[in-house]
């Protein structure tokens, strides 16, 4: 069994062949499940986020499978001119990178901890879809327990980045003061109540588009205004700023819905959404200014950030080295298993003629015996794994093939 992904995201594909590659949650769920139907994969996972898309699996060794040609199969694509996108990690380069993604540390913007969420809810969709395995699930799992640990330990100073904020910064740098100016966020998921409320803070004026249906049972962030969705137009003209974040497989902003739309002033429309919410002839009207995901790339890492990557890179280091360490003895568990089980077996044989000429009842004796019997395997288990601890890795698998021979009939 090996451990195997494919990836795509924003430093290698511009947002369009992103998007042609994207999962909604159920779309990522009913996915995963034809993959695991695949011969060769015994586990997948499914991660999808507005800036990465990456299929991750457990594969049998033997087993001939492109993961691309099986992504592709998924999303109805017969052409492999979208290949050179992706990139693809196995083994060592594959846990290494979801450690270092898990953390923050290749993100859009460096030290994010959206990911860390990503990470864990692609994991929690596995799992209800009964499509991980023991590797992944150990893999996934101790990977945002490293992400948490930088979290709680080596806390980015810059605070909890996003596009949005990016977005902000970056329009600020320009002149433009997002203060007071009158905002509408459209959707009211994870994304759009991140941005809803990285406006507010930024003292802006900001309305939320609801679904009519779910108008009562949606929450958004305290301060701001609600309109149904279907008012969005009739708004919009008295905007400043516009920002889209849905899951919606449709256009939010349409090309047709401005063509007689009469803006009270110049706006700018900020998508962040993959696939797109708008369609970028919109920014062609004039007063229009249109930004996607892609128009805030920086390759520049703020100074106070810079100087915690070093602790950050030390904890991820560490703790893959317990996945590894986990990793290499999952396939000697059952060969210890059968090694302490034949030294208590081989103690039992010892010990009884001296016991049967005790003078002890039976169930006494039953009890001594069960007592020595777990003694024994807890001390099987200290020698065995402090064998391995303190001896590389060939040493070890000599000394466990030696212990074997030993009890060979």
């Amino acid at each position: 069994m090996s451990i195997s992904m494919i990836g795509i995201d924003h430093s290698m594909a511009p947002v369009d062949i992103r998007a042609l590659f994207a999962f909604t949650r159920k779309n990522a769920g009913e996915a995963m499940e034809k993959l695991k139907e695949q011969p060769g994969i015994d586990g997948c996972i499914i991660l999808s986020t507005c800036n990465r898309l990456e299929v991750w699996a457990s594969v049998d060794d033997t087993a001939e499978l492109s993961l691309y040609k099986e992504l592709c199969k998924l999303k109805n694509i017969n052409d492999d001119q979208y290949e050179i996108y992706f990139t693809k990690r196995e083994g060592h380069a594959a846990v290494e990178h979801l450690f270092y993604l898990a953390s923050g540390l290749k993100s859009q913007i460096l030290g994010e901890d959206q990911i860390l969420t990503q990470v864990k809810d692609a994991l929690g969709i596995a799992r209800e879809h009964f499509t991980t395995d023991g590797a992944l699930e150990v893999l996934f799992r101790m990977a945002v327990t490293a992400g948490k640990k930088i979290k709680t330990e080596v806390p980015f100073s810059h605070g909890n980045p996003s596009v949005i904020h990016q977005a902000i910064e970056m329009l600020d740098r320009q002149g433009y003061c997002v203060q007071d100016k009158v905002c509408m966020v459209i959707g009211n998921g994870e994304m759009g109540k991140v941005a809803a409320q990285a406006l507010m803070e930024a003292g802006a004026d900001v309305t939320v588009t609801v679904r009519q249906y779910r108008s009562g049972m949606v929450n958004i962030p305290f301060g701001c205004k609600r309109i149904n969705y279907g008012e969005r137009m009739d708004y919009l003209p008295k905007c400043d700023l516009v920002v889209s974040a849905t899951a919606s497989p449709n256009f939010t902003l349409r090309e047709e819905l401005f063509e007689n739309l009469e803006l009270e002033k110049s706006i700018v429309l900020i998508d962040l959404a993959v696939p797109r919410d708008i369609e970028p002839e919109v920014g062609r009207f004039e007063g229009v200014t249109l930004y996607d995901m892609d128009s805030f790339k920086t390759d520049e890492k703020p100074a106070e950030l810079q100087e915690h990557l070093e602790a950050a890179g030390k904890i991820v280091r560490e703790q893959m080295d317990e996945f590894f360490k986990w990793l290499e003895g999952k396939d000697l568990i059952p060969r210890i298993q059968e090694i302490k089980e034949n030294a208590v077996n081989d103690f039992n044989l010892r010990i009884m003629k001296p016991l049967k000429n005790t003078h002890m009842e039976e169930l006494e004796k039953e009890q001594l015996l069960s007592a020595v019997d777990r003694a024994m395997e807890k001390v099987v288990n200290k020698m065995l794994f402090g064998l391995r601890d303190s001896m590389n890795e060939q040493a070890f698998l000599e000394c466990v093939a030696g212990l074997e021979k030993t009890y060979e009939k």
